[in-house]
């Protein structure tokens, strides 16, 4: 969401301005406190005020904000203690699954798809050497288990 509020408040403040900061500030926390339906009124507002050159930022803010209005409940989530990392999780989603499925000409079935997906998430959190040594040791367990039960192996 900041985000938009930034291509927004670029459309209206000149680049650098220190006013641009307070802007987005304002209306973030309007945005946290529920206020969307004013938060779109205001940008409304000041977007009919810009010239026609300036206001992609602002419009398609406006747009998001129409767009999304049942979702952005912030103060509800925010009052049940839930984490509001909208971005961080896009972000994630962007890095573990578009990069790699997004591809052109690329075909995934289901099974496929998601060993990959849990392949680069654990390249990502840093955690492969230890799954594969948990992995492997799984392996050997189903593999020999039944030829090892009885302390000796049915194929030797």
């Amino acid at each position: 969401m900041l985000e938009r509020l930034w291509a927004a408040a670029w459309s209206l403040h000149p680049p650098a301005a220190p006013a641009a900061e307070d802007w987005v500030a304002v209306h973030a926390l309007a945005l946290l406190a529920g206020h969307t339906g004013h938060v779109i009124t205001t940008l409304s507002g000041q977007a009919a005020t810009t010239a026609a050159h300036r206001r992609d930022g602002i419009d398609a803010c406006i747009r998001y904000l129409t767009n999304n209005l049942e979702y952005l409940r912030y103060d509800q989530a925010l009052e049940a203690g839930w984490p509001i990392a909208t971005g961080v999780i896009e972000g994630a989603c962007r890095h573990l699954i578009a990069d790699r499925f997004d591809l052109a000409g690329a075909r995934w079935g289901l099974a496929g798809a998601e060993a990959v997906l849990k392949l680069r998430a654990l390249i990502a959190n840093g955690d492969l050497d230890e799954y594969w040594r948990f992995h492997r040791a799984r392996q050997h367990e189903r593999v020999h288990q039944n030829d090892y039960q009885d302390g000796y192996s049915l194929t030797a």
